[in-house]
């Protein structure tokens, strides 16, 4: 049971559904849920777990992520404040297990919704049922474009792109290491490396231990749509 004003007023803020569910609904959500706590890097859930609950992310964040047979990792896609989980979703409804990996990158607090509730609400609640049919359309769409960039677009512009999109916040400094980077874009630590290097050497980044600084932004956009 949730029972903080605090975080009550927080969840209705970031889950639309709260706001337009009846009042029934929004005292049986509240009565029927809890609050988790996870720290950093710990595994939420592995492939072939049947999925007991469904977490809804407050603060922190997940990634949801593929192992391949040679042990090559690519990202799926990462869960945020006010999202949650199409995969454990897509689980629960259809009863298989899971079918990736999941582990916290941040500090995590959610709420967990059990599989019975998932399940009943879906068949009686149009403000639930709006809000899970929204989430698989996003997220599928993020997965579609995953799988688009792993099939048609080269790795170096993919890693320029990459550089770009993760410095967009006024720095041109990254804390990451090559293996993440690797795993974002589903390639190997190997090519990213070298590629890193090849950058460096044109005078469009400089590297240091876990820290990339971006020297060139404008050449690098270049180099990420060439």
């Amino acid at each position: 049971m949730i029972t903080d004003p605090a975080v009550i007023d927080e969840l209705i803020r970031q889950f639309h559904f709260l706001q337009c569910a009846d009042a029934d609904f929004v005292r049986h959500f509240f009565a029927s849920t809890k609050i988790i706590h996870l720290p950093a890097d710990e595994p939420i859930c592995q492939q072939g777990m049947q999925c007991s609950h469904l977490a809804l992310v407050i603060e922190g964040t997940a990634r949801i992520y593929k192992i391949g047979e040679n042990g090559r990792e690519i990202t799926l896609y990462r869960i945020g404040p006010g999202e949650s989980c199409i995969l454990t979703a897509s689980c629960i409804m259809s009863q298989k297990p899971f079918p990736a990996f999941a582990v916290s990158e941040q500090p995590i607090q959610a709420v967990i919704i059990s599989t019975s509730d998932v399940v009943r609400w879906s068949n009686s609640e149009q403000a639930w049922r709006d809000y899970l049919f929204r989430l698989i359309s996003e997220r599928l769409s993020d997965v579609i474009s995953v799988v688009e960039e792993v099939a048609f677009r080269r790795v170096d512009r993919r890693l320029a792109g990459y550089l770009l999109q993760n410095t967009d916040n006024g720095s041109n400094r990254m804390q990451v290491t090559h293996q993440s980077i690797a795993s974002d874009l589903g390639t190997s630590r190997e090519v990213v490396s070298r590629i890193l290097k090849d950058f460096e050497q044109q005078g469009l980044i400089s590297i240091t231990r876990g820290a990339i600084t971006l020297e060139d932004r404008d050449h690098l956009n270049d180099k990420s749509t060439e």
